[in-house]
């Protein structure tokens, strides 16, 4: 947005209009609007949860002002390395880190417990979009009497610079791991997933072992700002995508002037599973040309065949778009339990055929071009 002369009145927005300022944390520092500095009237947190609503409101410069801000980062020197940083920390020697905040983030109709965490590493361990940490849960392995549990690896739900801004922490998007007795259906606490718990469980101020940074697939391509990205998630695979949206839209980074096209597809349960959906709805509303976004609810929506409808269903509806895109040089990537994969890879086959193309021969096209990006768990 151009810049423009700042209004002589200054308006009260709530925190849940459509104008409002991005929910993160600022860690009430001041924060940059352009160029323009704006600072908190009143001590305030901006936690990410969809369920706040406090009465609480903010100065801004003008609704036009606060419409498309971005917020300033640092340290910009973040963006020098010519190279991610990799492996940074072992298993053997892990970096410790500190649990900011532990957040729920999912209504209380979604199944299972979804949280947001985020953890302050210091800035010792830098890494970019698209990248995991690796995290020890205290404790011995069982299987190894003597020995620390095995490395959980969470890709990270966070841009370089952290939710605060300052390239200090990292954030985790954690389902809680839970396990039913099949026979008598209830919960049985002595299988729940180790990591997943403790992490969910954690308090601020506890401690953290963190390994990595690792992974290189699905980094970012940042050479061409007017790149195609179409990013295919389901539950917690969204998480290196809001990485990558919180860059392209929330944060005024120097060296990165997003003005392609991002369309993410998220695929969950219900509309209390949708993750980090203010946010996104916040670029859709902001960014109309630039960003799309695509939900599947597979317990409130049907397909067009009246089952339930998948991330896989939504891509054979805009399939002539899709492969259209890819055709032309988009980047497409894939995160999520690795069951998600089969069932989209036969929704591209079917339509490559359909569209008298060998699938294989297209994937095979795609992969060599480094525009297929998938992780999954």
């Amino acid at each position: 947005m151009a810049h423009s002369a700042l209004s002589q009145v200054s308006l009260a927005v709530p925190l849940n209009s459509d104008t409002s300022l991005p929910k993160s944390v600022f860690k009430n520092n001041n924060v940059s609007f352009h160029d323009k500095s704006w600072t908190s009237g009143s001590s305030l947190d901006f936690k990410i949860a969809k369920s706040r609503s406090r009465n609480l409101s903010v100065v801004c410069m003008s609704v036009q002002q606060a419409h498309k801000a971005k917020v300033a980062v640092s340290p910009i020197s973040l963006e020098d390395a010519k190279e991610p940083p990799l492996h940074l920390y072992k298993n053997k020697e892990p970096y410790t880190g500190t649990i900011v905040s532990v957040e729920r983030i999912v209504g209380p109709k979604a199944p299972g417990e979804t949280c947001h965490i985020v953890i302050d590493h210091g800035g010792n361990v830098p890494y970019w979009e698209g990248q995991s940490y690796g995290i020890i849960p205290p404790g011995e392995n069982p299987k190894k009497p003597g020995n620390p549990h095995n490395v959980r690896l969470y890709s990270i739900a966070s841009t370089r610079y952290g939710d605060f801004f300052d390239g200090k922490t990292a954030s985790l998007c954690v389902r809680r791991a839970v396990y039913y007795d099949p026979e008598t259906g209830k919960e049985d606490p002595s299988k729940n997933g180790v990591c997943s718990n403790f992490l969910c469980n954690s308090k601020p101020g506890d401690k953290v072992q963190i390994t990595g940074p690792s992974g290189k697939i699905m980094l970012l391509p940042e050479d061409n700002p007017k790149a195609t990205h179409i990013m295919i998630g389901t539950g917690t695979g969204v998480a290196p995508f809001r990485g990558y949206l919180r860059r392209m839209f929330m944060e005024a980074v120097p060296t990165f002037k997003f003005n392609g096209l991002a369309w993410l597809f998220l695929g969950v349960a219900n509309n209390d599973s949708l993750l980090y959906d203010d946010e996104f709805s916040k670029y859709l509303h902001d960014y109309p040309d630039n960003f799309r976004y695509d939900r599947a609810l597979s317990r409130e929506q049907r397909n067009k065949n009246g089952g339930k409808m998948y991330v896989q269903d939504k891509i054979e509806e805009y399939s002539d778009e899709i492969f259209k895109l890819l055709d032309d040089g988009a980047h497409i990537y894939f995160c999520g339990l690795k069951g998600m994969m089969p069932g989209i890879q036969d929704t591209l086959k079917r339509v490559a055929e359909q569209r008298g193309e060998s699938w294989d021969e297209k994937l095979s096209q795609l992969k060599k071009n480094k525009q297929w990006h998938v992780e999954v768990y």
